[in-house]
C-alpha cells in the first residue's frame, strides 16, 4: 500500500498543515495510506484526535524516512530532504531559485520532488491551484491587518457624535489577492481604488465596487498562463506618477505584485509614499520577494514618517485553519491526477504532472535551478 506522510511544518511562523481530517478521508479513497506527524495541525486547530478520528496513523518525524509520498506547505530543509527513501515523491511549494541545498539533496537522494507553485493555470487545474488559495487566504488577511493598524475606522458612520467618513483604500495588483482584498475592504465600508497593468481586470474591479485606476497598459502585460509580466522601466515610470496622486490620498495601500520567480516589482518609491498622512498603513503583501514598497523590512513593522509599513511575509498562515482546508484540498485534488486504486502512475508527458516536477530520477528538470547548481559546481 501507498504511504502518504504529512510532517509537521518546522519554518518559522508556519501554523499551517497540508492535510485536514477532511481530506484524510478523501486520500484514503483513493487508496493511500496516511501518516501524519503528531500535533502537526495543532496550530491551525486540527487536532491529533480529529485525524486519528478519519482514519490516519499517527506517527513520529522520522516516519519521513519510509513514507512514498511526503507532502507540505514549505520546502523542507535538505537533511529533512536527504532522508526522504529513494524514488519516493515531494509535493509541497519548493521555490527553487533559493532552495538550492534542498534541490541537491533531493536530485542525489533520487526523489521525485514536485513544486506546486508551477502548477499551471489551465481549466483543468484550477482546484490544484495552491497560489491561488493562498492569496485568497492573503488577500483577506492583508485587509483586516490594516484595519486593526489604521487608527480611524473602516465605515461611513453616522452618530450622535457627528460623521465619520470612510477610510480610502488603495489596492496595487488586481490579481487572486487584489480581489479578494478590495472584495473585503468594500465588505468592511471603505472607499476603494485599485490599479493593475491588465486591462482585462478592469471589470472585474469595478464589479466589486472599485473604482479602477487606470496607468495605461505596456505591451504583452501578462503571459499566456494569466500571470502579470515584468515591465519596462519607462512604463514604471509614467505608472509611479499617475499613482502618487491616489497614494497620497489613501489611508491603506495595499501591495500584491508579484512576477513569478523574479523580484517584486518597486511600485511605490519613498518620494511617492512621503506625502501620505500620518497614521496611514501600507501592507506590502510582496515583502517575501523583495517587497513593492521602498522601505519595507520582510517580517518586520516600520513605521516612517508617521506611516506604518506591514512586511508580514506569510499572511496565509495568520489564517491558518481556512487556509490550510484550501491547501489540503488543492493537494488532494493533485493526487487524483496520478494516483487511481492506490497505484501511483508519474508520466511526465502529462501537462500538469511535467509543469510541476522539478527534480525526477537524479535530474533536474527546471531548468534555470540546474544552470544555477551548475554554476556553483554541482
Amino acid at each position: 500500500m501507498v504511504v502518504i506522510f504529512v510532517p509537521k511544518e518546522t519554518a518559522a511562523g508556519e501554523t499551517r498543515v497540508a492535510a485536514v481530517p477532511e481530506t484524510v478521508k478523501g486520500m484514503q479513497k483513493l487508496g493511500l495510506h496516511v501518516q501524519v506527524e503528531r500535533e502537526s495541525g495543532a496550530a491551525a486547530g486540527f487536532l491529533d484526535a480529529d485525524y486519528a478520528a478519519a482514519g490516519a496513523t499517527l506517527v513520529d518525524g522520522d516516519a519521513r524516512h519510509g513514507a512514498d509520498i511526503v507532502f507540505g506547505i514549505q520546502c523542507p530543509t535538505p537533511a529533512q530532504a536527504a532522508a526522504q527513501k529513494a524514488g519516493g515523491l515531494l509535493i509541497c511549494t519548493l521555490t527553487p531559485a533559493t532552495q538550492l541545498p534542498t534541490i541537491k539533496a533531493l536530485r542525489d537522494a533520487k526523489v521525485t520532488a514536485m513544486a506546486l507553485e508551477f502548477m499551471p493555470r489551465i481549466t483543468r487545474a484550477q482546484k490544484m491551484d495552491v497560489l491561488s488559495s493562498q492569496a485568497t487566504c492573503g488577500g483577506y488577511q492583508a485587509v483586516l491587518l490594516a484595519a486593526v493598524h489604521l487608527p480611524k475606522m473602516f465605515p461611513l458612520m453616522m452618530t450622535a457624535a457627528g460623521t465619520l467618513t470612510p477610510a480610502r483604500v488603495l489596492v496595487l495588483g488586481a490579481g487572486v489577492a487584489g480581489l479578494q482584498a478590495i472584495s473585503t475592504a468594500r465588505r468592511l465600508g471603505a472607499v476603494v481604488e485599485a490599479n493593475d497593468i491588465r486591462p482585462a481586470v478592469r471589470e472585474q474591479v469595478e464589479s466589486l465596487g472599485a473604482k479602477f485606476v487606470d496607468t495605461g497598459t505596456p505591451p504583452d502585460a501578462e503571459t499566456h498562463g494569466g500571470y502579470a509580466k515584468e515591465t519596462s522601466h519607462e512604463f514604471l515610470l509614467r505608472q509611479r506618477e499617475i499613482l502618487t496622486e491616489h497614494i497620497t490620498q489613501a489611508d491603506v495601500l495595499i501591495t500584491t505584485a508579484l512576477v513569478p520567480g523574479k523580484k517584486a516589482p518597486v511600485l511605490v518609491t519613498a518620494d511617492m509614499r512621503k506625502g501620505m498622512k500620518p497614521g496611514s498603513v501600507i501592507v506590502d503583501m510582496a515583502a517575501g520577494q523583495g517587497g513593492n514598497v521602498e522601505g519595507t523590512v520582510p517580517g518586520q513593522r516600520v513605521v516612517t514618517a508617521g506611516v506604518t509599513i506591514l512586511g508580514d511575509t506569510n499572511l496565509p498562515a495568520q489564517c491558518a485553519a481556512d487556509a490550510s482546508r484550501m491547501y489540503a484540498r488543492n493537494v488532494q485534488a493533485y493526487l487524483g491526477e496520478f494516483v487511481k486504486d492506490g497505484k501511483v502512475n508519474i508520466d511526465l508527458d502529462n501537462e500538469i504532472l511535467g509543469a510541476v516536477t522539478v527534480v525526477h530520477d537524479g535530474v533536474v528538470r527546471h531548468e534555470p535551478t540546474a544552470q544555477a547548481l551548475a554554476a556553483q559546481g554541482h
